[in-house]
This record gives structure tokens, C-alpha cells and sequence, in this order.
């Protein structure tokens, strides 16, 4: 039961609780649900690289922690093209095949991040993950969403995975139209679940990294024709607004999981 601003009771009704940007936080995710109906999932559970502790991720595991500082100065700096430079040079001093070291890299993620997660979560894509290993993953009770909607509570939740194209050039980057496909492919729902924001400067600009992230202005043209109750997103880690109204909608930044280890709750 839960109070009603006049002091009164009323029956709970539906409670999710939203993560993003989990980034190899399994500890914490296999918790996510507790107290909750059900968990929603808006991406980026691969750790490449962590800017915060460069000892962690896929990348200084390969390469080593000097070598993960270097990198992440080049990106900070926007330095992307010599950073793929140095990348390819320490590639080629390994003597390994990139792609099958990262696949496997991943996998070893993939396998601990999704036997971490509660059931039931509907999960959707985000601009670091590689979406066909996927579905060798998830287990029953886990439904992987994208250009999808599904009913929670009697809710209506829309999904929409992945990125647009970067000079980063992460795994799954797609093309404006491709995206805005997905977004129409929703349609009209309560909440709109995407790993990015709409193309709004309070909620794409990084605050931390001093930078604007690419953000859909399909999407915000969609949540100004169908207005869902919610637009929530993850995708910039320490934006300028968290959360702000757009019309009808309100829209919100569920956190940095992977350094929060909270979840952000919805109750209807």
C-alpha cells in the first residue's frame, strides 16, 4: 500500500525500475529489480573502456592501463584519428585477429551481464553492444526489444536500440532514416524506452566529457506527434538536465548505472 497526498491508502499499483548504461556492472544489476514488477534495460552493458578507473574494460586488459590513459586523452581531445592510429599500431604488436579478440572479450561479458538479470526485463540495445550475440544470451524471462513494444502493467512501453553514426564509430552506430524507422515503427505509446536522448542541448551535452552526444531528433519529433507519458533514456553519463518536460512528456535521464548501481523507479 502506498499513501495518497490526502493522507489516505490506496493499492500499489505497478512498479519498473529502469537501468542504463550498465557497462559491466553485473553486481548491481542482478539486484535492479528488488521491490519492483519488472526491470527495463536500455543498454551499453559491454565495458570496452571505463574513463573513470582506465584499469578496467576490455581495453586495458588487452593493452594495459598506460596505455587505456593515452586513449582516452586522444578521444577526450577529439583526437579520433589518431586515436585509431595508435589503436591499430598496438593491434599489430599483439600479433592477434581484433575481431576475434573482442568478440570473445564480449562474450565473456554477455554471459555474466544477462545470468545477472532479474525476470522479468525487457531489454533493448545500446550504441556499445553487439546486437546478434544477443539472442545466444538472453534466457528465458528476458525479452529483447527493438522497434518493439510490449505491455507492462497496462502500459504500453516502445523500444528503440543503439546509436547514431559518431566519429567513435562504437558497434552498433546505425543511419538517421534506419532509426527513425524504428521510432515510427513504435508508434503511439505510454512510455518511449531508447538508449539516447532526444536532440535536446540540456539533455545530450556531457558535463564531465565537455562535449555534445548525438542525440534523435526523430525521436523528438515523435514524442511531439504521439505524446507518451515518459521518454527515458540513458546514453549521456553526466548530462547538463537529467530530466525536463516536453509538452506532454517527460522526459528522463534513468542514471550511469555502471557507477550508480541505482536503478530509477517508475510507479503508475
Amino acid at each position: 500500500m502506498a499513501s495518497t497526498p490526502g493522507g489516505g491508502r490506496r493499492t500499489r499499483g505497478t512498479r519498473v525500475h529502469v537501468v542504463s548504461d550498465v557497462h559491466g556492472n553485473a553486481r548491481d544489476l542482478a539486484r535492479a529489480k528488488d521491490g519492483a514488477d519488472a526491470l527495463v534495460c536500455l543498454g551499453d552493458l559491454v565495458l570496452f573502456l571505463d574513463y573513470a578507473d582506465h584499469s578496467r574494460g576490455i581495453f586495458p586488459d588487452l593493452f594495459g592501463t598506460e596505455n587505456a590513459h593515452r586513449i582516452v586523452e586522444m578521444r577526450t581531445a577529439r583526437r579520433f584519428e589518431e586515436a585509431r592510429d595508435f589503436q591499430r599500431g598496438l593491434w599489430a604488436g599483439i600479433g592477434v585477429d581484433r575481431a576475434t579478440a573482442i568478440e570473445t572479450a564480449v562474450r565473456k561479458q554477455y554471459a555474466e551481464m544477462f545470468s545477472a538479470f532479474p525476470a522479468p526485463t525487457y531489454a533493448t540495445y545500446g550504441n556499445v553492444d553487439v546486437p546478434p550475440l544477443w539472442q545466444e544470451y538472453a534466457r528465458p524471462g528476458t525479452t529483447v526489444l527493438d522497434g518493439q513494444r510490449v505491455e507492462i502493467g497496462g502500459w504500453t512501453f516502445g523500444f528503440v536500440g543503439g546509436g547514431l553514426r559518431t566519429p567513435m564509430r562504437t558497434p552498433y552506430e546505425i543511419d538517421d532514416e534506419e532509426y527513425a524507422a524504428k521510432i515510427e515503427a513504435v508508434g503511439e505509446v505510454d512510455v518511449l524506452c531508447t538508449h539516447i536522448p532526444p536532440e535536446v542541448p540540456e539533455l545530450v551535452y556531457d558535463t564531465v566529457a565537455r562535449r555534445f552526444e548525438r542525440g534523435s531528433k526523430a525521436l523528438l519529433d515523435a514524442m511531439r506527434r504521439t505524446r507518451p507519458r515518459y521518454s527515458l533514456f540513458g546514453h549521456v553519463h553526466q548530462p547538463l538536465v537529467r530530466r525536463m518536460r516536453i509538452g506532454a512528456t517527460e522526459c528522463v535521464n534513468v542514471g550511469h548505472f555502471a557507477s550508480t548501481g541505482r536503478p530509477w523507479a517508475l510507479e503508475f
